[in-house]
């Protein structure tokens, strides 16, 4: 049989029954239109929810409850924000965090791993610098000095002044006797031997979980305290510049310290060359020699050292018109071991790499 072709039509003017069909009850919405009665036989749904709790608003989502069973509100939602209880995720607090919260944690030491840790032992950790050691008494009271500079800049905060060789307390002995998370900041200028093997060994034997900070240098802190003794000593303009720093077996050490003279020649717009006192060329008196032979009248020398000893005194005996301080215990600098710190206890694994 030939079906009967089909007129276009709309919902208003919908196609004429088939008179082989049943009657179909009454007629869909035009939304639905597109399905049959059978689809649409649902059980009616309870859509009234039980009485709100003191954490459930009384208005909002009206779900039917035979399909969605919500637990009952306890004092562990907050009224508004996220809402997620943190026993759900293994005891972990999963709410949100403001970004002056957020702020507030890395000003104050909380977040990250060592924030964790830091909540365990109830307190920020206690921050130990680690310096090589020195035969001077001068040279360990200005590293004294330099402490006192740093524990100032954070009070309360607990500061333990330990040395590698040499000088007492030795770093071996500090490190058991300090409770708690304990952060090392090596009061070393540069990478090099004592960064790379000696001070990871001392941790290793005698406190495997401390982390451990990068060297001070390169940093434009130190650019900054190192313009500041020329000045004092008082570098010209017309002055040639050495920066003078102990030297290292370790090229990358070499590298640090060269990368620090790159700094300080940009802050004072003129070349500056670095030298080392003990391994690394050129030495100081081969600069001065070099330096010497040019235009300029005077060799200014920036002690690229942290405190008097037998490094400084190298430079010192050099034979150049004016040598700075030593760094000491320079603002600066205490600021620049609290950033070290603050690099080491929020990102432990950067940091101990």
């Amino acid at each position: 049989m030939t079906p009967r072709p089909r007129r276009p039509h709309d919902n208003q003017n919908p196609p004429p029954a088939d008179p082989r069909l049943p009657p179909a009850g009454p007629r869909l919405p035009p939304a639905v239109s597109g399905l049959s009665p059978a689809d649409l036989s649902l059980p009616p749904a309870d859509l009234s929810l039980p009485p709100a709790g003191p954490g459930l608003p009384s208005t909002g989502l009206t779900l039917p409850s035979a399909s969605v069973s919500l637990p009952r509100v306890g004092p562990g939602f907050p009224s508004a924000g996220m809402s997620l209880q943190p026993a759900a995720f293994g005891g972990r607090d999963v709410r949100a965090v403001s970004s002056a919260e957020a702020a507030d944690r890395v000003s104050n030491g909380t977040g990250g791993a060592a924030g964790a840790a830091r909540s365990r032992a109830g307190g920020a950790p206690t921050l130990v610098l680690a310096a090589h050691g020195t035969r001077s008494a001068a040279g360990e009271r200005t590293l004294a000095e330099l402490a006192a500079v740093i524990r100032r800049q954070r009070p309360g905060r607990r500061v333990e002044l330990a040395y590698l060789e040499i000088s007492r307390p030795l770093l071996r002995d500090v490190l058991p006797a300090v409770p708690g998370p304990v952060v090392v900041v090596p009061l070393l200028l540069a990478g090099g031997y004592h960064v790379r093997v000696d001070l990871p060994a001392v941790l290793a034997a005698h406190r495997p979980d401390a982390l451990m900070a990068a060297p001070l240098g390169p940093h434009g802190l130190l650019t900054s305290a190192l313009a500041r003794g020329l000045g004092r000593a008082g570098l010209r303009r017309t002055d040639a510049v050495i920066l003078g720093a102990t030297g290292s077996s370790d090229p990358s050490a070499l590298a640090d310290v060269r990368a620090a003279a790159h700094r300080l020649a940009v802050r004072l717009g003129r070349p500056v060359t670095a030298a080392f006192a003990s391994a690394g060329t050129p030495t100081p008196a081969e600069a001065l020699e070099r330096l010497r032979s040019g235009p300029a009248r005077r060799v200014a020398v920036a002690s690229y050292v942290l405190a008097p000893g037998f490094f400084h005194g190298r430079l010192l005996a050099a034979g150049a018109d004016l040598v700075t301080d030593p760094l000491g215990a320079d603002p600066d600098v205490a600021s620049l071991v609290w950033n070290r710190y603050d690099e080491a206890a929020l990102t432990p694994r950067a940091a101990t790499a």
